[in-house]
């Protein structure tokens, strides 16, 4: 019988995971840029792989599973419940421009980029700035690897 020894980084994210599904997900995304990235260098990557995912593609991935719950297709219990079908639901009355700055987050945009977008594009800058405090995209940003 092989023993695996975990190193006390291991044991840590083993038990955040285990307790959060997002988190597990994210770690098996992780894993699987780690045996990606592994046999293209011809060797186990081990951790360096793990944070090289967790820069690469972390914010993007947890932004498309925070855009799931919002438009009620996945409850992810690691973020807000208030949030959970949040797009289903009239909580501003321009749809048009909620529509438009959806697709521009969903897209990666940040909030200066669709400020920056409404400026040009003429929209109502006071009706964006609404839509952007009400869904608040900064305080639900979480962290999955320390640097």
């Amino acid at each position: 019988m092989i023993m695996q020894v975990m190193s006390s980084d291991e044991k840590k994210r083993t038990r955040s995971s285990s307790e959060s599904q997002l988190f597990r997900l994210a770690l098996n995304e992780a894993e699987k840029h780690k045996w990606i990235e592994s046999q293209k260098a011809g060797r186990d990557l081990g951790d360096a792989a793990l944070r090289d995912w967790s820069r690469k593609y972390w914010w993007r991935w947890c932004r498309d599973r925070w855009i799931e719950h919002l438009s009620g297709e996945r409850f992810w219990s690691e973020l807000d419940q208030h949030d959970f079908g949040l797009l289903q639901r009239d909580f501003h009355p321009n749809t048009y421009l909620i529509q438009q700055i959806t697709m521009k987050i969903k897209a990666g945009g940040e909030n200066l980029d669709i400020i920056q977008w409404a400026h040009t594009s003429k929209q109502d800058i006071a009706q964006v700035l609404q839509i952007l405090k009400l869904l608040d995209i900064n305080s639900r940003r979480l962290t999955f690897w320390p640097n």
